[in-house]
């Protein structure tokens, strides 16, 4: 009699299994037809820079890109069909099989108990895959060079720091496997969001009115990185155009498949960054610092202060007079400046433009004057940060000289026009650790500078690694918007050995690629050959 209850059960189950497979089969498949059906909106409108003349090769280019798009999205959701066909086949089969053995036992334990414990078991097994990552919590690292990276990208570029070369800073995925993960992993994010779960605590987004759904063109930006005896790591933002609220999914691939970790809401609205910039001299630079600081800090971002830290006398009134300006036309006074006469000390200057605050908690962002950064940049850094938890070390692209890069023109193009990701014109400093963003409590917690370093260099990398030794997360990636400008460094003949040998390295790669390098080392020979054609070309005309 028992056993026969039970086989209604496990029929009555089945029957309910099948249904609700079925069900979420014919839900995929409208999702597919509705996404491959053509828009029929009149917001058409190739995307681009209103008012702008641009050519044929331009729109061309563009309806590929998006034309990739599309193809894309509906590769993956050929292949989620595929695979749903595939899991409804073999879950029928094994349901069949299973009524038609009748639970026979197994070793004196029950058929459907093996199969129970054997899932409950691989599923033990990834979440402590997750565990061992570093995804929640900071791992202890010997030094800088146990960081693994993470790589950045948006939906249709990818910020790399491995190039080798031939491969690029900037590039679109090449091969489909890497452009299917990335899609597969948006979509994953996009899942997360919009069907939450019950621990996610986002059921009462607004309390009313319908639920806000996100879709790929709300992807703003995602990290990875790979641990390669525990996974894949995947951090992704999202946002609204016309709100300030990100969500971060992040999620965790034990080489197996994707799991969610957390899902959360993350508010900058109201996140003051508090820029602090040591300087002695160099007024020139502060001015044109200023121009970007105007453009992205004041007209658009609207949520920073800024503490400049000035060494000597030499230059002072000048830069007061610079922040005076700044003030009276545009009516920002978020700003103090503190003047030290002492030999400038970068490591100092900082220190003391952290402890200058004295508002509370705040985050800060270490600058320098000759870094140009974008306001999609504040906003990462906001992102990448969490008191008591994450500190962001973006890696930033340095750019060569600009003589040297534009060689062919008369004068190099306006800074602006400068900022491109590519191989001749710049490398991601990825031996740098000068510009970072962390909260003003976890600073004064690893105990800030090491101040009785002094001169070039060392002191940021000392820093880095007390984070590395305290349980803080470090996020370490390479980010589009944030740019070093080229300038001319001298190296003291006063630096240690270890300083001048790490400022002559800068030096030499800061100046030229690999190529350019190239032609500036053999341009004796280059233009031998040069003249040699050119008395060839003018013998053969004249005979």
């Amino acid at each position: 009699m028992r056993m026969s209850r039970r086989g209604l059960v496990i029929q009555a189950r089945t029957r309910w299994l099948l249904v609700g497979l079925a069900l979420l089969f014919s839900l995929v498949l409208l999702m597919y037809l509705l996404e491959c059906a053509p828009q029929t909106d009149g917001n058409g409108s190739l995307p681009g820079v209103v008012g702008e003349n641009m050519g044929k090769e331009y729109y061309q280019a563009l309806l590929q890109e998006q034309e990739e798009h599309y193809q894309n999205r509906a590769t993956s959701l050929k292949r989620q069909i595929a695979q749903l066909k595939q899991e409804l086949q073999e879950m029928s089969d094994k349901l069949k099989s299973l009524q038609e053995k009748k639970s026979p036992k197994v070793n004196g334990m029950n058929y459907q108990g093996t199969k129970e414990q054997a899932s409950n078991d691989l599923l033990e097994f990834l979440h402590s895959q997750i565990d061992k990552a570093e995804v929640s919590v900071g791992a202890k690292l010997p030094s800088e060079y146990g960081v693994i990276p993470f790589e950045s990208f948006t939906s249709m570029k990818v910020f790399q720091l491995e190039m080798g070369l031939t491969r690029h800073p900037e590039e679109k995925p090449v091969r489909k496997d890497k452009r299917d993960e990335l899609m597969e992993v948006i979509e994953a994010g996009l899942e997360v969001i919009n069907n939450p779960d019950e621990e996610d605590g986002q059921d009462e987004d607004d309390g009313v009115g319908e639920k806000q759904l996100y879709s790929e063109n709300d992807f703003i930006e995602g990290y990875y990185r790979t641990e390669r005896d525990k996974g894949t790591q995947y951090e992704l933002f999202y946002k609204k155009t016309d709100g300030m609220e990100y969500r971060h999914v992040t999620l965790f691939r034990p080489f197996g498949p994707l799991m969610k970790v957390k899902s959360e809401t993350v508010d900058i609205s109201r996140s003051i960054i508090n820029i602090i910039v040591p300087l002695a001299g160099r007024t020139e630079a502060f001015a044109q610092f200023m121009q970007n600081f105007r453009d992205v800090c004041i007209h658009q971002d609207k949520r920073v202060h800024l503490t400049v830290v000035y060494f000597g006398q030499d230059g002072l009134t000048e830069v007061k007079g610079i922040l005076e300006s700044v003030a009276r036309e545009t009516n920002f006074h978020n700003y103090t400046i503190v003047s030290l006469n002492e030999e400038f000390n970068r490591g100092r200057g900082l220190d003391v433009g952290a402890r200058a605050w004295e508002k509370g908690e705040v985050l800060m962002f270490f600058c320098d004057v000759d870094v140009y950064f974008t306001a999609e940049f504040l906003n990462s850094c906001r992102l990448n940060a969490e008191p008591g938890k994450k500190v962001f070390y973006p890696v930033v692209f340095s750019l060569y000289n600009p003589a040297v890069v534009y060689a062919n023109q008369d004068i190099p193009p306006p800074v602006e026009q400068q900022l491109v990701h590519k191989k001749d014109s710049g490398f991601w400093r990825d031996f740098g650790f000068g510009m970072t963003c962390q909260y003003r409590t976890d600073f004064l917690t690893v105990g800030g500078f090491d101040l009785e370093v002094k001169g070039w260099g060392v002191e940021d990398v000392h820093l880095y690694r007390k984070y590395l030794h305290s349980d803080l997360i470090v996020i370490r990636t390479p980010v589009p918007g944030l740019f070093h400008l080229w300038h001319e460094k001298h190296c003291a003949d006063e630096l240690t050995p270890e300083q001048y040998r790490m400022c002559i390295q800068s030096k030499a790669m800061n100046e030229a690629s690999h190529s350019h390098l190239g032609m500036l080392v053999f341009r004796e020979e280059i233009e031998t050959h040069l003249r040699k054609q050119a008395y060839r070309t003018n013998s053969e005309s004249v005979g």
